[in-house]
């Protein structure tokens, strides 16, 4: 009860975002595939260490594949109420994800939450170290002139919850049937509804969110 009173209470909010206000769409094993990668790597810190030639084609292809994956975009259930919610009370809101930004922005756009982030407060891939790097988060924090502490990340892998984790930021895991992590998550929703419900104030069964400390 008391991480949820704390949540209730906040007003720096961090969304990771493909997965976390949309509905999963990448095919982590079919890009590995298309782009010659090993299974066992992670994308990013791959095309990292490629040659410059090799790595700027294989960026190009993963731009596109995920530009289409942008356009087709739906939101995750819960997660317009769980954003306004929290944007109706006034409440800082950034994105911290490891897309490109204007993929992001696209996808935020397609999904008609792109009112409520502003550019600035949308990391992505090429603003900061990706996740679980904790450096994109504590880019935030100095942006917003806020201690690390203050923040609340949210999203639906371990990455999410490691890059929390490094920062002092406290970690919130959404859209996942159980916590497979409960070493990292400090609280687990199924889903953003069920989040927002259970940011609800106390003896209030669905109501909006309490007032956030000023």
């Amino acid at each position: 009860m008391k991480i949820r009173s704390q949540l209730a209470a906040a007003r720096h909010w961090v969304f990771d975002l493909d997965g976390t206000l949309t509905l999963a769409m990448h095919d982590f094993a079919a890009i590995r595939r298309a782009l010659e990668i090993p299974a066992e790597d992670d994308i990013l810190q791959h095309l990292a260490a490629l040659p410059e030639a090799a790595a700027a084609a294989k960026h190009a292809w993963l731009l596109a594949h995920e530009r289409q994956l942008a356009q087709a975009a739906q939101p995750a259930p819960g997660a317009q109420q769980l954003v306004r919610s929290l944007a109706e009370r006034g409440c800082q809101l950034a994105i911290l994800t490891r897309n490109a930004r204007p993929l992001a922005q696209l996808t935020l756009d397609t999904i008609g939450l792109g009112d409520c982030f502003a550019a600035a407060d949308i990391i992505g891939r090429d603003e900061a170290p990706p996740k679980p790097d904790p450096a994109g988060l504590l880019c935030i924090a100095r942006a917003w002139q806020v201690p690390p502490t203050a923040l609340v990340m949210v999203g639906d892998y371990c990455f999410d919850l490691e890059c929390a984790r490094a920062a002092g930021a406290t970690s919130v895991l959404v859209n996942l049937p159980d916590n497979p992590w409960p070493q990292l998550a400090d609280l687990f929703a199924r889903d953003c509804h069920e989040l927002l419900g259970q940011l609800s104030a106390p003896g209030q069964p669905g109501s909006d969110l309490p007032a956030p400390l000023r």
